[in-house]
This record gives C-alpha cells, sequence and structure tokens, in this order.
C-alpha cells in the first residue's frame, strides 16, 4: 500500500471520528497512530470528557470484532479470558473464549478493578495471546486494546502495575472542550446520539496493509540518533528513578513512523519524534519521591529532556 493511500485512508477514519468526537484532532490522529502500529492506548482523564465514546467511534469506525469489558472490583481475570468448563453432554472440557478474543477490545476503567485483574491483560497485550489451564491461544489480528483511566486520585482505583502501562503504546489525556466545541457538543446530541449510527469505513485487510506498509516509512540515521539519545537521556535525567525501556523507544520509533504515513510522507521528521514523545514517553517514566514532594511530574522532566537534547539539523 502506498503512503497516499494510507494518507487517504487515515482521512476517511479521521472524518468519520469526528461526526462524534467534536474538536480534539490531535487526540484523534493519536487514536490513528495507535491503530496503524497495532499499539495499545490508554485514555486518562477525569469522568465526562469523552474517553470511553472516542474509543467507541475508533472501534466502530473499523469493519472488525469488538468487544468491551467493564472493569470493576468484583471482576476476575477468568472473566475477561475466558474459562475452560466440563460439558456434561459432550463429556469433555471446552473453553469459553472471553471477550478479550476481539480485534478491538474497550477496557473502560481498568483502573477500577484490582490488580490480579489488570494483570490478566499482560501477556494479551505483549504477545497477543492468552494462557489458560496450560492451553496457550491465539488472539485474532489486528489485536488492539483501547482502555480508559480515571486519574489515580479518584476514589475507587487502582494504579496500574509499570510493567503493563508500559505496554500502552501512548496515553492521551482528552481535556475539557473550548466555550464553542462545548456548545457543539450540546447541539450535536440535542435529539440523538451519533455514534449509534456510526458505520465501519475501513476494512480489517485494508487496516492490516497500512501497518504493515507503515513499517516500511524511512528513518535517516540522524533522526533515528536523536530518537535514541532522547530515550536514553531520561533514564539519568534528575529526579527519574525509571527512564523509558527500549520498549518505549521501539514504540517512539514506531509511532513516528505512523505519523508521517498519515501525513502523507515516507519519511520521518525530527518534529514527528518531538510532536510524539510526551503521549508515548511520559508515562513509562517513574519519578522519584523528592521530585514528586515538589510537585515534579513526568512531563516536566520529559521536557527539560527535550529541550536539552539537540535536534539533528541534517537535510532529511
Amino acid at each position: 500500500m502506498s503512503i497516499n493511500a494510507i494518507s487517504a485512508l487515515a482521512r476517511h477514519l479521521r472524518t468519520n471520528i469526528q461526526r462524534v468526537i467534536v474538536g480534539k484532532d490531535d487526540v484523534i490522529d493519536l487514536a490513528l497512530i495507535a491503530l496503524l502500529c497495532e499499539g495499545h492506548a490508554l485514555f486518562e482523564d477525569v469522568p465526562g470528557i469523552g474517553k470511553t465514546t472516542l474509543a467507541k467511534a475508533v472501534a466502530r469506525s473499523l469493519n472488525c470484532s469488538f468487544k468491551r469489558i467493564q472493569f470493576t472490583p468484583d471482576l476476575l481475570p477468568s472473566d475477561v479470558t475466558g474459562i475452560s468448563f466440563f460439558n456434561q453432554r459432550q463429556q469433555e472440557f471446552e473453553f469459553r473464549a472471553g471477550p478479550i478474543f476481539s480485534n478491538v477490545v474497550l477496557a473502560d476503567e481498568i483502573n477500577r478493578a484490582t490488580p490480579r485483574t489488570q494483570s490478566a491483560l499482560l501477556e494479551a497485550m505483549q504477545e497477543r495471546q492468552v494462557t489458560v489451564d496450560g492451553q496457550t491461544m491465539p488472539l485474532p489480528r489486528p489485536f488492539l486494546v483501547l482502555a480508559t483511566q480515571n486519574p489515580i486520585e479518584l476514589e475507587g482505583t487502582f494504579p496500574l502495575p509499570e510493567a503493563q502501562v508500559d505496554r500502552f503504546l501512548l496515553r492521551i489525556s482528552m481535556g475539557y472542550p473550548s466555550e464553542e466545541e462545548e456548545h457543539l457538543i450540546v447541539t450535536r446530541f440535542e435529539r440523538s446520539d451519533p455514534l449509534e449510527t456510526l458505520g465501519p469505513v475501513v476494512e480489517i485487510d485494508d487496516l492490516t496493509a497500512m501497518q504493515t506498509a507503515c513499517r516500511a516509512v524511512r528513518v535517516e540515521r540522524s533522526v533515528a540518533d536523536y530518537l535514541v539519545t532522547l530515550c536514553r537521556s531520561t533514564r539519568n535525567a534528575p529526579g527519574v528513578q525509571l527512564g523509558v525501556s527500549p520498549r518505549g523507544t521501539m514504540a517512539l520509533h514506531r509511532a513516528a513512523q505512523a505519523r508521517a504515513a498519515i501525513h502523507g510522507r515516507d519519511y520521518v521528521l525530527p518534529d514527528d519524534v518531538k510532536i510524539l514523545a510526551q503521549p508515548v514517553l511520559a508515562h513509562r517514566i517513574v519519578v522519584d519521591g523528592q521530585s514528586r514532594l515538589r510537585g515534579r511530574k513526568a512531563e516536566d522532566i520529559l521536557r527539560d529532556v527535550i529541550e536539552r537534547v539537540p535536534v539533528p539539523v541534517d537535510r532529511i
């Protein structure tokens, strides 16, 4: 698939999602980047911002299987992965697949489940497979987890472990709409919910072809060196307890390729790396206790790192 075809299909997806989501073009683009990388996305913000609506709009824009899991404190790992049960009629054990066996899985309010249930997603998100009772079963491809999360300060939430957070390609914050956008939201949802009539605009085979083609986008050595230096600099930055892992470096590399593709380029610019650094890397950085007491966040430390690492000026 050509870069122009990827860009055109991305425009179709963006336009379709915008039938439901007012404004937030940058957020929609991040969701498209997650799709093209077959990477998982974590939507984090206060309730009522539109996290679940955006995740549903993305899923319904694709002609593929979709399941939603409402995470609650009493949700069990078997409710996610499925169970083996004894079929008395057949006199043998059968496996009943859980909602994780879908192309797109919406893990709604993921941090309201206990850590035991949250960990049920670890193997699925990394290896694209599920192991139940010693039997390993592959998940359908493409496989994508779109998770929503309330801020951890809210009552009844459990912080996600670092190992699981690191498996999300992007962490996306919606933010409040502007006054004009809020007026448009009220008007658009006044008589009906446009999400109910939203249909697919991209077939699963086209999405797979787009994902494969994105990996061929060129990353010049100077840009790759800049990307790697940026990630490595987070590991010894002041105030950091745990820096970006090599998985984070690869995630930034793939995300930059996807961003270049949806903008109609077959090469990555340093600006692609800089723009994606916060959503791809910030949630992978663990700030030490002293910095937290001073009010320093991972985003602040990463911003300092970005300013400190020189940007390549070679001709792309």
